[in-house]
C-alpha cells in the first residue's frame, strides 16, 4: 500500500504561512487602531474635564488671562483632536483591509484543505479497492492450487 502524497501540499503550505503573516499584520493593524483610539479618547475626556473646570470657575470667577489660557488650550486641543480623528480614521481603515485580506486568506486555506480531505478519502477508497483485488486474486490463486492437488 502506498503512502498518501498530496501533491499540493507545498502550496497549501505557502497559503498557510501567508494567512500567518497576514494575522500577524491584522493583529499589528488592531494594536495600532487601539493606540490611536485610546490617545482619541483621552484628548476628548482631556477637554471635557477642562470645559467642566472651565465652567465651574466661570461661576466663581476668574481672570481675563485665565480666560484666555483656557480659550487657547481648548483650541489647541481640538487641533489636536482633529488630527488623531483623522489617525482613527486610517487606522480604521486599515484594520478593516487587513480583516478583508485575512478572510481571503483564510478561505483559500479552507479550500485546499477541503480539496486534501477530498483527496485523501479518494486515496484511501482506491488503496480499499486494490487490497480487494488483492484478495481476491490470493483466494483466486489458493482455490486454483486446491483444485490442482
Amino acid at each position: 500500500m502506498k503512502p498518501y502524497n498530496y501533491r499540493f501540499d507545498k502550496v497549501l503550505t505557502f497559503r498557510e504561512q501567508e494567512k500567518t503573516e497576514t494575522e500577524v499584520e491584522f493583529k499589528g493593524s488592531v494594536e495600532a487602531f487601539e493606540t490611536v483610539a485610546t490617545k482619541l479618547y483621552d484628548l476628548l475626556k482631556k477637554k471635557e474635564d477642562t470645559l467642566t473646570e472651565q465652567q465651574v470657575k466661570m461661576a466663581v470667577g476668574f481672570s481675563v488671562n485665565e480666560i484666555h489660557y483656557y480659550a487657547r488650550f481648548i483650541s489647541s486641543l481640538e487641533k489636536r483632536i482633529a488630527v488623531v480623528q483623522q489617525q482613527v480614521v486610517q487606522a480604521r481603515s486599515k484594520m478593516n483591509w487587513y480583516e478583508n485580506k485575512l478572510l481571503e486568506k483564510t478561505l483559500e486555506v479552507r479550500k485546499f484543505e477541503k480539496m486534501k480531505e477530498k483527496d485523501r478519502e479518494h486515496h484511501r477508497a482506491e488503496m480499499e479497492q486494490l487490497e480487494a483485488i488483492q484478495l481476491d486474486e490470493l483466494s483466486t490463486l489458493k482455490f486454483r492450487r486446491r483444485e490442482n492437488r
